[in-house]
């Protein structure tokens, strides 16, 4: 899709290989707790923003896509494996997960879907012990460390 408007929110894959634009505020914002969706996202759930497809384009690249189901397929880059976007085929909605963002906290979940898949100690999760990256013990020490994820935002 090209197009000659202001992207909304950009977002894209770890190593930059495959970007997209929003060209709307997500409609809906959601973490989905299912088994698919945990094990497309190698994660305890999905979190994923929706926006028309007219509202949306891949700006850079194109993503590797997998049919997950007869009526659903997932986007992911097929460099870095990030996973980008999950569709149903017939549907007029695109899913872009909320960690691919450049500003992920722009799309704040409003609802949680899946829950019969939640693992049973999900809520407790705000209440462990945090730290920051740099004090994670990281070998080497954090400041050892040579990104090589691409820059939030188009470069």
């Amino acid at each position: 899709m090209t197009t000659d408007r202001e992207p909304v929110l950009t977002g894209g894959c770890q190593c930059g290989a495959v970007r997209y634009a929003l060209y709307a505020e997500p409609a809906a914002a959601s973490i989905c707790h299912c088994r698919m969706c945990q094990k497309a996202m190698g994660n305890l759930f999905m979190a994923y923003a929706s926006v028309p497809r007219k509202e949306f384009a891949w700006t850079a690249g194109a993503p590797a896509t997998w049919q997950s189901s007869q009526i659903a397929e997932r986007g992911f880059c097929q460099q870095c494996g990030t996973p980008l976007s999950f569709r149903y085929l017939t549907g007029e909605q695109i899913s872009v997960s909320t960690g691919s963002l450049d500003e992920p906290a722009r799309a704040r979940p409003t609802a949680q879907i899946g829950i019969e898949s939640r693992v049973p100690w999900f809520a407790e999760l705000a209440n462990l012990p945090a730290s920051a990256t740099a004090d994670a013990g990281v070998p080497g020490g954090a400041a050892a460390v040579v990104s090589r994820q691409h820059p939030d935002r188009d470069a």
